[in-house]
């Protein structure tokens, strides 16, 4: 019988990364760690619904903590990582930028670091481990009233929160250019629906 394979979500308290936990538990078998340190926008009513699963598993913790990120690499030796943890509120980020580089810049670095120092002790080629980091459009700068984005278009963040996450984007593709570990960029557009924070849809 083969063993059940795990990947890590981070943010998964979240609104997006709520979501995310629940489409891999009814759409796949594999288990699921949710790394969440829940501050002001997480919230583990949004996971509730998950407790009872047997591949499901919270943890408690900062993505900026390399010890914790460590044990968990090497324990429960996921296969990939989604990672949605950030700060995202743009009119927070420009009263406080602080830490918005701390959590989206230095906590992305810390855990491309442990995704490829976990990848690189296993022995592993870098192709059977995927990082998927989950970033904004915002990277791009104002839109105007038509035209569009592609992912070819020139970075230009407008604030501090989205010139943090274009930071986080290039670490990403740094890593993988550098260590050869396996990437994957998303840039997403604005959303709503369940267990969104009230912040986020009524400015």
């Amino acid at each position: 019988m083969s063993k059940t394979k795990t990947v890590f979500v981070t943010g998964g308290a979240g609104f997006i990364g709520s979501a995310v936990v629940g489409e891999l538990l009814s759409s796949t078998n594999f288990s699921v760690i949710n790394i969440d340190s829940l501050t002001y926008a997480g919230n583990l009513a949004t996971v509730a619904r998950f407790e009872d699963n047997s591949r499901y598993r919270f943890v408690q913790a900062d993505i900026c903590d390399d010890e914790t990120l460590h044990n968990l690499f090497t324990k429960k030796q996921p296969v990939g990582v989604i990672h949605l943890a950030a700060e995202s509120h743009v009119d927070r980020s420009i009263g406080g930028s602080g830490v918005f580089v701390q959590t989206n810049i230095v906590g992305t670095y810390t855990l491309l670091e442990t995704a490829r120092h976990f990848v690189e002790s296993k022995g592993r080629e870098c192709d059977e481990f995927l990082f998927h980091h989950v970033s904004t459009d915002e990277v791009y700068g104002s839109l105007g009233h038509d035209g569009l984005f592609t992912e070819n278009s020139p970075y230009a963040p407008n604030s501090p929160y989205s010139a943090s996450k274009a930071a986080s984007d290039h670490l990403v593709r740094a890593w993988g250019e550098t260590y050869g570990l396996q990437t994957i960029i998303s840039n997403c557009s604005n959303n709503y629906g369940p267990y969104q924070y009230p912040e986020k849809l009524i400015p």
